[in-house]
């Protein structure tokens, strides 16, 4: 209890500090890591590389509101090129599939209606969580090890079902902003995406 007061208190002091020029560098800082994201996401399977030392990043500046150096993410970026091949195939995939199927059964194209359409839109919402979380553990471990991410979120999510319902609901907010504004302002969202994904894994407490 007293650990979790500290650590209340302490993100409290952070917030505040600096004022109203710290929060506009902070957004920028933010905007800045969307956009590098977007970019080193370009080649599809360089995305889990992209993601994880963005997470990573962002785990970093949580802690004391300080980004790792350059040479330091570079260095996330290349060690997670090749571990993070799958995991992008697969969100990417995985997730398309999903929001294909999901798209085909609310327009009639595939039978079923509302029996299917219901099951197939909570596995994709537990499965955009379950992602959310895995992105939020791989930054803790400085952007590798992307199997015990998703063995640590699944066990999390298991405990905290409730920080799973948040990182969809970041997901699905990204996603719906991706759809409303000027195309060109998306990639900004990512580094701000992230960032809150680590602050409800943070914050939100287990049943």
């Amino acid at each position: 209890m007293t650990t979790e007061a500290t650590t209340e208190a302490e993100d409290q002091q952070r917030m505040v500090h600096g004022g109203w020029l710290d929060t506009v560098r902070n957004a920028s800082d933010l905007a800045l890591l969307g956009i590098l994201v977007t970019v080193g996401s370009l080649g599809v399977v360089t995305a889990g590389a992209a993601v994880a030392a963005a997470s990573a990043a962002v785990h970093d500046w949580s802690a004391d509101e300080r980004w790792p150096g350059v040479r330091v993410t570079l260095g996330r970026f290349a060690r997670g090129l090749v571990p993070g091949m799958l995991p992008a195939l697969v969100a990417a995939i995985g997730g398309g599939l999903l929001v294909l199927n999901l798209a085909a059964i609310t327009r009639g194209v595939v039978p079923g209606g509302v029996a299917v359409a219901v099951p197939t839109l909570l596995i994709l919402v537990a499965a955009a969580g379950l992602a959310g979380l895995t992105v939020v553990e791989v930054g803790r471990t400085g952007g590798v090890g992307w199997r015990a991410a998703a063995k640590a979120a699944l066990a999390d999510g298991q405990r905290r079902p409730a920080a799973v319902l948040a990182c969809a609901g970041v997901v699905a907010l990204v996603a719906a902003l991706g759809m409303m504004i000027i195309p060109v302002l998306v990639p900004v969202l990512g580094g701000y995406a992230i960032l809150a994904m680590h602050a409800v894994a943070r914050r939100l407490p287990a049943r």
